[in-house]
């Protein structure tokens, strides 16, 4: 499995919103996905998550709750 890494931004929010890093770890691995340019944009339960494929790891650039 590639390495998630987090851009500052992306821990604040998951710091600021209570979301773990397992939360996204099963987002990214689970959820329903769409492009967004270069980015990709995974859904699962009651998260968002923007991250890019950099060099097989994967890099996250935000994480938002859906309600």
């Amino acid at each position: 499995m590639p390495d998630i890494k987090y851009s500052l931004h992306a821990r604040k929010r998951m710091v600021e919103r209570g979301i773990s890093a397992r939360e996204v770890r099963d987002t990214i691995l689970k959820g329903s996905k769409r492009t967004q340019g270069a980015k990709i944009v995974s859904v699962h339960k009651h998260l968002e998550v923007v991250f890019r494929n950099v060099g097989g790891d994967w890099y996250v650039i935000t994480v938002m709750l859906r309600w």
